[in-house]
């Protein structure tokens, strides 16, 4: 378990994104009354100077430097957005997220823009989220889209241990944010088809529904107990899980997922749904393993 005043790490690298999740993790941290922690990746480069000679102490330093004013204008936005917050930054000679992995260890949280500089849109950011929510040890939190700041904290769950999990930060941030929590179950039909024929199952769909409503009461009534201050929205919706999340939060200041559910592939260390929403996720999107 992380200590009470684990940070909130941010990775930066100079792009207009990573400074909105500089801006956003720095409120978060006013919140909860914990540090900021900025980081910086670089890689030395290999190839690439046939025109120039630089020895490799003359290029980390260029490195350095270069990522220095990033943590610098990093650091202004973090202090623009709270003043207050106790703020640490530091450069390290190594794969961003090979540092991002490592600082999950002891940070409360990791925080990612939604894309960086001189990538395709989102594919660089992506795939460190990706593994940072398949391989990390704290929640993950991708800063998209348009936070809707008065609207909800909206959590898909599923009834697996890490959609547990979710509901459990769900629940955390809609009570420190004072915000109503939207919590969206999905439940599906299916077709079974043959060489020979195409039909439907026999099923009382109201009473599967109806035992869906049942089951997620269930849930969400210990949860109920413990944060009585939060206003909670349960919906049952016959609907993909990526679809529904979608539609809910774009009304939402952020949506909640655990890392994988119910119907992956044995082994699996992310969920389609968690990869669906880290590329088209409409608001900041937090990631949850299991402890």
């Amino acid at each position: 378990m992380k200590a009470p005043s684990a940070p909130i790490v941010v990775g930066v690298d100079g792009s207009a994104s990573a400074l909105s999740a500089v801006t956003w993790a720095a409120q978060e941290c006013a919140r909860h009354k914990v540090p900021l922690r900025l980081v910086h990746a670089y890689v030395l480069p290999t190839r690439g100077y046939p025109e120039i000679i630089l020895t490799g102490s003359e290029i980390r330093r260029a490195m350095e430097s270069l990522g220095r004013e990033k943590l610098d204008e990093a650091t202004a936005a973090a202090r623009a957005a709270a003043p207050d917050v106790e703020l640490t930054t530091e450069i390290v000679c190594c794969g961003s997220t090979t540092l991002l992995i490592e600082e999950s260890k002891s940070a409360r949280l990791v925080v990612v823009g939604s894309q960086g500089l001189g990538t395709v849109t989102g594919m660089i950011v992506g795939s460190t989220a990706l593994a940072l929510a398949a391989h990390g040890k704290s929640p993950v939190v991708v800063v998209r889209g348009t936070a809707v700041s008065d609207g909800p904290v909206v959590v898909g769950v599923d009834g697996s241990p890490t959609s547990e999990a979710a509901l459990a930060f769900a629940f955390e941030t809609a009570s420190m944010r004072d915000a109503q929590l939207t919590v969206v179950m999905c439940w599906t039909d299916f077709m079974v088809e043959s060489a020979y024929t195409a039909s439907r199952f026999t099923v009382d769909w109201g009473q599967v529904e109806a035992d869906e409503r049942r089951l997620l009461a269930q849930r969400l009534a210990g949860w109920q107990e413990k944060y009585p201050d939060v206003q909670v929205h349960p919906v049952v919706v016959r609907d993909r899980p990526v679809r529904a999340l979608m539609r809910y939060g774009a009304e939402a200041q952020l949506v909640v997922v655990g890392s994988h559910g119910h119907g992956g592939f044995a082994g699996m260390l992310l969920g389609s749904t968690s990869q669906a929403l880290v590329y088209n996720a409409p608001c900041p999107l937090a990631i949850v393993r299991p402890d």
